[in-house]
């Protein structure tokens, strides 16, 4: 008898075959209605602190259709009773990596593919039941699990990729052997380059090939590693990573193609370098100072913040002091960000970069509930579906999801989550989705109801 283990010492293309084989018959598709009503329900709209009393909202195929006090629904819709619960649109983490949230690092960097794509289709199911319904990937080749998702083989969230990100030699994408260079140029690629998970590109002409690759890969966005990082070894943390003609070149390579550059960059010198060859969206930022954050707000760029913790279950722990190190000397640098970014009204996007750790991917909600620290409910909840929809949506063409995410409105795509109370005054209660999620919707279909009447 086959099972999973054994699949995974196939090839990669009879693997993903079975794949498909095992999830139709270990997990029906989700049944498709013409309707959905939920009735009796205060909404937050994701755009106003006050909840509309007494709604009734009508989803037809993957739209919100109406809503208002009373809609009467067709004869075969599902009927959901909200009783007064709070209905609310679904839940966007913009950085995300789909293909390396689950193992630690050592276990990612010496799997096969194949290995990781099945496992990234089981964790991106339990992403979708703890009410993310998008989010952006920023970095791997997730391609064939949105495609998965989208073609309704597994269940996830949207999912809007990088594909593999973009890293000069030294860079916090050079994952590398110590004796791997000097590199040789009639040299195969090691395996993370080539299985897409990331791109090591050095100069004008290489930058500009290794864009248009990801772009043709499918990306919806263009991912950089723009300054040094925590879990790679050989770039520290205070380094500037690409020169300004290179910048120049992968940003022009985006905005050909009528989208955007999104950096990693943690040193103050790297974002305001980054900012002005045009890079709109600056992942972590941990160093940023006041002149950088002002010229953020004046050129509309987003801060993509991660809500990190230094000390506590929620700290991430790594397999080298150097990271344990870096991580340390990043974090420390949150709350001035913070501060920083809510005086001069940065753009700001709400993030996690759960990676290499399950325990901590598992509460993912959790990290949402930090933001309290410096934010209002509502803030935090506007922050993690109106505006990050925003971030999302900055792609332009590109977006593979036309129409509105993130707000509950008539007309805007059908991702909702009923939650039993109210988070607008107890924000906690998105930290235990499987108790107080009651309705999960995404893209008109039911993927949870434990409403009863």
């Amino acid at each position: 008898m086959w099972s999973i283990k054994h699949v995974l010492r196939l090839p990669l293309a009879i693997s993903a075959l079975f794949l498909c084989m095992f999830s139709a018959v270990a997990d029906q598709p989700v049944e498709k209605k013409s309707a959905i009503l939920i009735k009796n329900a205060r909404v937050f709209t994701g755009e106003s602190d006050k909840l509309l009393e007494g709604m009734s909202v009508l989803i037809q195929e993957n739209k919100i259709r109406s809503i208002s006090p009373s809609v009467t629904a067709p004869t075969d819709a599902i009927v959901i009773d909200a009783n007064n619960r709070v209905l609310m649109p679904g839940l966007i983490d913009v950085h995300w990596h789909t293909m390396l949230n689950f193992w630690p690092i050592s276990k990612i960097m010496s799997s096969s593919f194949g290995a990781l794509n099945i496992a990234a289709a089981k964790h991106a199911e339990e992403q979708l039941m703890r009410g993310f319904t998008s989010v952006r990937d920023v970095g791997g080749n997730v391609f064939g699990v949105k495609a998965a998702i989208d073609d309704g083989i597994v269940k996830g969230p949207r999912i809007y990729p990088s594909g593999p990100y973009i890293s000069q030699t030294a860079g916090h994408g050079d994952f590398r052997g110590p004796n791997d260079v000097p590199s040789n140029p009639g040299a195969p690629l090691d395996y993370q380059q080539r299985i897409g998970n990331t791109l090591i590109a050095d100069g004008e002409a290489q930058v500009i090939r290794r864009s248009r690759e990801a772009l043709r890969m499918g990306a919806t966005q263009i991912k950089v590693m723009a300054g040094g990082g925590v879990t790679s070894t050989y770039d520290p943390l205070d380094v500037s990573q690409y020169l300004p003609p290179e910048m120049e070149a992968i940003v022009g390579v985006a905005q050909s193609w009528n989208t955007y550059v999104a950096i990693h960059a943690n040193t103050d010198e790297a974002i305001r370098e980054w900012l002005q060859a045009g890079a709109l969206s600056v992942e972590h930022a941990f160093f940023m100072e006041e002149e950088t954050a002002k010229m953020m707000a004046e050129k509309g760029a987003w801060w993509s913040m991660q809500p990190l913790d230094l000390h506590g279950e929620d700290a991430f722990q790594f397999e080298t002091d150097l990271a344990t190190q870096k991580y340390q000397k990043v974090v420390a640098g949150l709350e001035k960000a913070v501060k920083l970014a809510k005086k001069h009204k940065v753009k700001t996007a709400f993030g996690t970069d759960l990676l290499f750790d399950p325990a901590l991917a598992a509460r993912e909600g959790k990290f949402l509930t930090k933001l309290q620290k410096w934010y209002t409910p509502y803030e935090a909840l506007r922050m993690a579906t109106h505006d990050n929809a925003e971030l999302l949506k900055l792609c332009g063409p590109r977006d593979p999801y036309p129409g509105a995410l993130g707000v509950v409105k008539e007309g805007a795509l059908a991702d909702l989550i009923l939650v039993d109370g109210n988070p607008l005054e107890n924000l906690d209660l998105v930290a235990d989705p499987e108790c107080h999620f009651l309705v999960i919707i995404k893209d008109g279909q039911l993927y949870k109801n434990t409403v009863t009447d």
